[in-house]
């Protein structure tokens, strides 16, 4: 489904009110996106907050079945159950659909979609395209390069995941629960399954087959949809850990051939989304403290395996919010305005 070129389009964000349609309403206006209308769709008990947008301010509207007519495209964050219901409601009302949730990720008629990895994917769509689930792609902006110089073989990957990947709430639960702790009060959990103040446990998704989580099989077959290959060994281990916002990722790479640490370096540095922070003799890279808030996927201890000649270390952070969601969703709707090519602001 192609859009029709216009000098600016009909925006609605769906699910305008959670942590990742806030970010989408800022990342729009921050890139100077050509919105020619706005409308910030959310439950009933959100009619009536008010935005602050291009100078004026938006009323949220309750959606509904009728909530998308004359709309160009839908910016989708709203849970997946909401996403099934409504999204091809969107696409019948004439809309294209970039949809933040899992709902629609594995549908093999539905593209899932890094702009810095598989653009021409964007192409294939029924009017739904996805968005990936955000420790996937922080993973793989920066694999994506060194895959194309240098097959990669298996990947083992570690993340550290932050209370913004379960939304408004769980980050207000992080804050809340260590004012509690630090005030010698018990922690109080409500959103999480588990204290998250001063402590870490297994990602709080369900557990699947042979004792692996949603997320882990989430990263495990996306990067299979996004490459557009089975032939990687993926395997994960995620954990939440009690980091306010941006998630982090020890990654192992094996290659078809023995990776040059130079040549690594320097396709790195020339990677679109990708910051190199590696300063060895100051022991600094990448931190959740200093992705927050940025587009870039900062990537540092980039290190040799000694047992293997082909095996490679890094480590990642990114903002769960912007690059792992919220950014990835405007940059495909970019794309499908005419703009090619990921930019930085």
């Amino acid at each position: 489904m192609k859009l029709r070129k216009k000098k600016a389009y009909s925006v609605a964000i769906m699910g305008a009110t959670g942590a990742v349609g806030e970010e989408m309403l800022g990342i729009l206006e921050q890139r100077q996106f050509p919105v020619s209308k706005l409308v910030l769709l959310a439950s009933a008990r959100s009619v009536g907050k008010k935005y602050a947008y291009g100078g004026r301010e938006i009323e949220v509207r309750e959606l509904k079945e009728d909530s998308f007519e004359g709309i160009d495209i839908v910016l989708a964050s709203a849970g997946g159950s909401i996403s099934k219901r409504y999204a091809p409601l969107a696409v019948q009302a004439g809309a294209i659909v970039i949809d933040n949730t899992s709902a629609f990720r594995m549908d093999p008629e539905v593209p899932l979609v890094v702009p810095e990895i598989n653009p021409k994917d964007i192409k294939k769509n029924n009017g739904i395209i996805a968005n990936p689930n955000c420790s996937t792609i922080i993973m793989l902006v920066p694999l994506w390069p060194l895959h194309r110089a240098n097959k990669i073989k298996r990947v083992i990957v570690s993340t550290y995941q932050a209370a913004s990947g379960a939304g408004a709430k769980a980050m207000q639960e992080l804050e809340d629960q260590s004012r509690a702790v630090l005030a010698g009060q018990k922690a109080a959990p409500q959103v999480f399954p588990h204290q998250i103040a001063f402590n870490l446990f297994s990602h709080n998704s369900a557990i699947k087959d042979e004792g692996y989580n949603e997320e882990e099989l989430k990263m495990i077959k996306e990067t299979y949809k996004i490459f557009h290959t089975d032939k990687i060994k993926v395997t994960a281990t995620t954990v939440r850990v009690p980091v306010y916002r941006a998630h982090s990722e020890a990654i192992y790479v094996e290659f078809a051939k023995e990776p040059d640490l130079a040549e690594v370096r320097r396709i790195l540095e020339s990677a679109p989304g990708v910051r190199i922070v590696d300063d060895r003799e100051k022991n600094y890279f990448p931190m959740p403290i200093e992705a927050s808030g940025k587009d870039d996927v900062l990537v540092g201890r980039i290190r040799r395996d000694p047992t293997s000649p082909k095996g490679l270390w890094l480590f990642v952070a990114g903002d769960q919010l912007r690059k792992g969601a919220a950014l990835n969703a405007v940059q495909i709707a970019e794309i499908l305005c005419g703009r090619t090519v990921p930019v930085r602001v």
